[in-house]
């Protein structure tokens, strides 16, 4: 048993088991950005108790939202955190905040500097995945931002070059992993979107992951999601990651790289974006139904995760949770029809030798819904 199966639901209906999940971030609650001003404003009577009570409400609305939407595997929507480097950044010693920089449109982010060695200092996620855990009555995963990214998206003021950063921040991730552990966590997400930026490193973020996992049992579920790029540079180098999944963006491009994925073949398992976090159409169960057909061209069901292409916190709630919901329904549709056609690996390991197997897959599957 892989240690993807202690995802399985319970009441399970078929044999063939494609996950569901989310990246992390996700929309928050007007009136959580509303707290969050006021706790901010010194005139204002909101204090740590008021603030951490609207954050305890909002990640308990998410991650409710999640399992009504029927995910497998839940997040809270990242709900504490205001930016994926700005919020890690906050809780390590050796970095300090000089002001705000434009990233995109009128979208800005509290860029920190490193001023001196990095240290772990209080807790990151732990309080976060404890209280989430309480609230849901299904598994929750941890989204948490990897070292290189961390290191890439700094002002590096204090060391020789952003690879020594790197290393002496994977070290902190690994310490932080430790405690989730401890807490119970069993499914870490490393996000590196900036691996996708700057392929040419991906051996630095190898190193970078093998520190972060060292001493991480075995029953622990790692994946790295590595937001949209070239990714024919950092294949197939990837498979040498010590992680479990892989989760990659490709909705966003019409599935244009998916074949660089068959060659060589894909060992790790796959987690795949089905729905574009960038669109504020929802997409129809026939159209993800497709897409999620994208994914059995590189591993079987037993190896692919279904999510978004990545966080969805810039679109309007109720048009994540239709993603998301018609995304569960699409899986559903699969897991049903691939457990109709036969026994494993029968028709979705296909490629250019089993072509007839893939137009007749394709064609079954289509009239289901």
């Amino acid at each position: 048993m892989t240690n993807r199966e202690q995802f399985r639901p319970e009441d399970h209906p078929n044999d063939h088991f494609l996950l569901t999940t989310v990246v992390g971030s996700y929309k928050k609650p007007k009136w959580l950005d509303r707290a969050r001003d006021r706790f901010e404003d010194e005139d204002a009577d909101f204090g740590e108790a008021e603030f951490a009570e609207a954050k305890d409400d909002a990640a308990r609305l998410i991650t409710e939202e999640h399992e009504r939407a029927g995910l497998d595997v839940v997040v809270d929507g990242e709900m504490r955190r205001n930016e994926m480097v700005e919020y890690f950044a906050h809780l390590i010693e050796g970095y300090e905040f000089n002001g705000r920089v434009k990233v995109w449109g009128h979208n800005y982010f509290d860029k920190p500097s490193v001023v001196d060695d990095v240290a772990y200092g209080e807790e990151w996620l732990v309080d976060e995945y404890e209280f989430t855990s309480s609230v849901a009555s299904r598994p929750v995963k941890v989204p948490i931002t990897g070292p290189y990214t961390l290191a890439n998206w700094t002002f590096n003021e204090a060391y020789e070059d952003d690879e020594a950063l790197a290393y002496d921040l994977a070290e902190l991730v690994n310490t932080e992993i430790e405690r989730l552990v401890d807490a119970g966590a069993r499914y870490i997400q490393i996000d590196e979107p900036a691996l996708a930026t700057t392929p040419d490193d991906h051996a630095i973020v190898g190193e970078c992951l093998e520190r972060i996992v060292a001493e991480i049992p075995d029953d622990v579920r790692i994946g790295v999601h590595v937001c949209y790029g070239d990714y024919s540079r950092i294949y197939p180098e990837v498979l040498d990651y010590p992680v479990d999944e892989v989760d990659l963006e490709l909705t966003n491009g019409d599935y244009e790289q998916i074949d660089v994925f068959t060659d060589p073949e894909f060992t790790l398992d796959l987690a795949l974006g089905v729905v574009d976090n960038h669109t504020a159409e929802v997409e129809s169960v026939a159209q993800i139904k497709e897409n999620i057909l994208q994914g059995l061209k590189v591993v079987p069901p037993e190896r692919l995760t279904i999510s978004p292409d990545c966080g969805l916190k810039l679109l309007p709630r109720e048009v994540a949770y239709g993603k998301m919901e018609n995304m569960v329904r699409a899986a559903r549709v699969i897991r049903s029809c691939v457990t109709n056609f036969g026994s494993a690996g029968e028709h979705w390991r296909f490629g250019p030798r089993r072509q007839s197997s893939v137009s007749w897959e394709q064609k079954e599957l289509r009239t289901t819904v």
